[in-house]
C-alpha cells in the first residue's frame, strides 16, 4: 500500500439474517478483493461484528458492501460503524473469520 493514502480503522456491527448464511465467508471475500484487513465473527445475539483497516476509499467501498449487498442468502437490516480513526499502518497482516 502507498504511504499517504490515509489508512482507517473501522469497527462495524451488522444485524439482520446474517448469521448461517455464509455472511463471514463473503465478507472475508469482498475485503481481500478489496487489499483490507481485519477480522469478522459471529457474536451471541445474533450479529455478526468485526473490523477493518485499509485506504479509507477502499474501507468506504466495504461499509457500502457491508450496507447493501451482504452475502447472497443474508438479510442485512442495519450496518452500524464505530470507533473510526486514522492509523499510521496497518494492524493486522490479513482479514480473518474468527470463531
Amino acid at each position: 500500500m502507498a504511504e499517504g493514502e490515509g489508512l482507517v480503522s473501522v469497527d462495524y456491527e451488522v444485524s439482520g439474517k446474517v448469521q448461517g448464511v455464509f455472511f463471514r465467508k463473503y465478507t472475508q471475500g469482498e475485503a481481500k478483493r478489496l487489499g483490507l484487513v481485519g477480522w469478522v465473527q459471529n457474536t451471541s445475539h445474533g450479529t455478526v461484528q468485526g473490523q477493518v483497516q485499509g485506504p479509507a476509499a477502499r474501507v468506504r467501498e466495504l461499509q457500502e458492501w457491508l450496507r447493501k449487498v451482504g452475502s447472497p442468502q443474508s438479510r442485512i437490516s442495519r450496518a452500524e460503524f464505530s470507533n473510526e480513526k486514522k492509523i499510521a499502518a496497518l494492524e493486522h497482516k490479513d482479514f480473518q473469520i474468527l470463531k
